[in-house]
């Protein structure tokens, strides 16, 4: 890293340090990252990384921070596209799919910090983004049901809790074979069957 990077404004180094760590995550397991290799990575010492971090658990509700916000503006601008719910549900899959096999240490830190058993600031910032993940998929099942796309019967929250959790699949899988670009081979197909299980033609 240059003179010139390690002087950057207070914001752009939390923000390439936010990077850092996604990059580092996407290479090993994110509960052995620490400082000093986030540090590294960055070709900084600790003590500039705390300039701008009061600790680690910090730096993970940046990251949480990052996805959130990143994550659902990209659903929100898939969603926008159509008019059609069912499309803009499928928009959305789509778009998570990309957003993780572009960033791949992203669901190793989500899973990670869901795992834990303490409630820390990170954990709930992750629970929020699932919380208003969901509140958008109920909103575009209700829209489909009045637009006659879905199922009048169906059961909303089933269906929101299966469009994130087949998702969730879909990464873990993924992850265990070594291979991200699977996600965006299985995507389609596996929403083709989700589609057809909700919608009200077949």
């Amino acid at each position: 890293m240059d003179a010139q990077a390690r002087h950057l404004p207070a914001d752009e180094r939390r923000a390439i340090t936010v990077e850092a760590v996604i990059a580092l995550a996407g290479a090993q397991n994110p509960s052995e990252i620490t400082t000093a290799a986030i540090a590294k990575h960055m070709h900084l010492t600790q003590g500039a990384l705390f300039r701008h971090f009061p600790n680690k658990d910090a730096i993970w509700e940046a990251v949480m921070a990052w996805v959130s916000e990143r994550l659902l503006s990209r659903i929100d601008r898939a969603a926008e596209a159509f008019d059609s719910p069912l499309a803009a549900m499928e928009a959305m899959f789509m778009s998570h799919v990309e957003f993780v096999a572009e960033h791949p240490g992203v669901p190793r830190m989500l899973f990670g910090e869901l795992q834990r058993a303490e409630s820390t600031p990170a954990k709930r910032m992750a629970q929020t983004l699932i919380q208003r993940y969901g509140e958008r998929l109920h909103r575009l099942i209700e829209q489909g049901k009045a637009h006659g796309e879905l199922l009048p019967s169906l059961d909303n929250e089933a269906a929101a809790i299966l469009f994130i959790g087949t998702i969730q699949g879909l990464v873990m899988q993924s992850l265990l074979a070594g291979d991200v670009d699977r996600l965006r081979r299985d995507a389609p197909r596996v929403f083709g069957v989700y589609r057809r299980g909700i919608g009200s033609r077949p």
